[in-house]
Formats: structure tokens, sequence, C-alpha cells
């Protein structure tokens, strides 16, 4: 089953050429079929790469899901065409009356920034205030990962370096989960990141449950023990060029980045990098929506607004 979304949206045809199944909203009007709605909050700066790149993920299921994009109101990205938001995106205040099955609050790159020094902070902590009661299941990315463990549980990061960059392997700590169902044991994920949590951060709240670590790069995944929020501070989404596009970025500034680890063969820069996460990512994004936004949410969920 497919993805929905607006027949416009740039990553339509991207996905379409990987023969990915995304369905315009004219033809998913004449389906008699309740889709999930799932509502992605995109606070990269990076918007279209990083639609394309969720998309991709939430397309490889059974399930008709209908996307909608949430930007904030208080920041103006800079490296975006206002055109795009405004076709694309909603405010908060267009969708705070309404109900969602599932969300997504990405990461951005603001590792070495206090979250109350953050310009939209108040606004992310009235949105993440909000999906207590108006979403179902929220899966928060690397930053927003952090963001979501300071606001909800009070859980702050810390500095790390030098900055993790490269492909890390990983150990479920719960294959009992149905997050990991059908993963190995051991898995690889990318991490781009300068901030961590401890694992004692974690194991010392009841009301959390760490799920997956690595030797190298510490806490990866963490959950609710209710289920409702999700902590990813690895990239399953990444592209198999974006840290390589971070590394050259860094470099032409003249940061003197380490170069990823485990990224490139022989650790040569010049070499194209080889995929090992991409099964991951896949696996992760689908059994969250199956197990804990489809199998779970009820069925006459309000996706409307409320009279």
């Amino acid at each position: 089953m497919p993805i929905k979304i607006k027949e416009s949206l740039p990553a339509r045809k991207i996905l379409e050429r990987e023969n990915i199944f995304v369905m315009t909203e004219y033809r998913a009007m004449h389906q008699d079929i309740r889709p999930l709605n799932v509502l992605i909050l995109n606070l990269m700066p990076t918007k279209i790469v990083t639609e394309t790149q969720l998309l991709r993920k939430l397309s490889n299921t059974p399930l008709q899901i209908n996307v909608e994009f949430l930007r904030l109101a208080s920041y103006q990205p800079k490296h975006t065409d206002p055109n795009h938001l405004d076709s694309f995106y909603k405010t908060f205040d267009e969708v705070k009356k309404r109900k969602f099955d599932g969300m997504i609050i990405t990461g951005t790159p603001l590792d070495f920034v206090s979250f109350e020094d953050v310009i939209y902070w108040q606004e992310l902590c009235d949105i993440m205030e909000w999906s207590k009661v108006h979403v179902h299941s929220v899966f928060h990315l690397c930053w927003g990962a952090f963001a979501g463990l300071y606001y909800h549980y009070g859980i702050n990061k810390r500095d790390r370096l030098p900055k993790l960059s490269g492909i890390y392997s990983h150990k479920v700590l719960k294959s009992t989960s149905p997050l990991f169902r059908g993963m190995d044991d051991v898995f690889y994920a990318p991490h781009s990141r300068a901030t961590e949590v401890l694992p004692e951060q974690i194991t010392a709240d009841p009301r959390l449950e760490l799920l997956a670590i690595s030797d190298e790069a510490g806490v990866s995944i963490v959950k609710s023990d209710d289920s409702h929020h999700f902590f990813l501070l690895c990239h399953p989404e990444y592209d198999s060029d974006t840290l390589a596009l971070e590394y050259y970025r860094d470099k032409e500034k003249g940061l003197n980045p380490e170069i990823p680890v485990n990224y490139f063969p022989n650790n040569d820069p010049t070499q194209k990098p080889i995929v090992t996460w991409r099964s991951v990512g896949q696996l992760i994004f689908s059994n969250w929506l199956n197990y804990y936004v489809y199998q779970s949410t009820p069925y006459n969920w309000i996706d409307e607004e409320e009279k």
C-alpha cells in the first residue's frame, strides 16, 4: 500500500523513480479505507532531502499513510524556498485541534546550544505538550530525541567530543520488542552528533526502556513504557551519501572533520560508501508504524477539527 502525499511535492518524482508506491490525494479519496494520519515536524534545514528520506522509510508497508508536514511559526528557515513551505507545510495553529495516529519530530544541527536558548524552544514545547493528547505515538529523531527526553523526562544532553560521525554497531537489548521484529541481534546505523545522554540517565527512570546501545556511540534507541514516545539517537533514515556530504561540507569550511567511522571503503573518502543500514532503517520505521501505531490506535481516532 502507498503513502499519500500532495501531487506536486518534489519527493514524489524521486520516490516514483525508485519504484516506491505513492498515491495522490485525488486517488486516495476514492478508496474506502481509513489511512493512518502521520504528522512530520521537519526541523532540518535541508527540508526536501529530509522529506524524501522519511517518506522513503514510511512507504514500504501494507498501510495507506496520509502524511502531512508541520513547520514552526516562530522561525523562518533560511535554506528553504518560502513557496515550498507555503505549499506543503502547515503551522501548529492549523493542526492543533486535530488528532494524529503518529508523529515524527526530526533532528536539527543544534548540538552545542542549550534547549532554552533555541529561538523556537517554547513553540516546540507547546507542540510536544499537545502531542501527549493529540498523537497516539511519537517518533523523535536525533536532536528531536534529545529535546523530547529533556522536555518529557528532564534528561539533559551533554556535549560529546570529538563528534560522532560514522556507522556504528549496536546491540539489541530487548529482542522481544516488536520494534526489532525481523532484525538481527546486532545492527548497524549512522550517527552524526556531538551530543549524548548516558545509559544510567535512561535506566534511572522507570518510565523509560533502553532498547539498543552501541559500545562506541552509546545510547541509541529508547522508548517510554507506554510506547507513546520513541527516541532514536541514530539516523536509520540517512541516504548513502548523507555523511559524505556532511564531511565534505565541513572540510570546505576548514573545520578539519574526522573521516566518518566505518563508512568509506578502506577509510578512503574518494571511494563510494557501502550501505549497511538500509534494511534496518526500513524495518524500524515499518515496525513502529505497524505495531505501535496501526495495531493500537483506535479506528475512530479523530482526524478532523473538533466541533
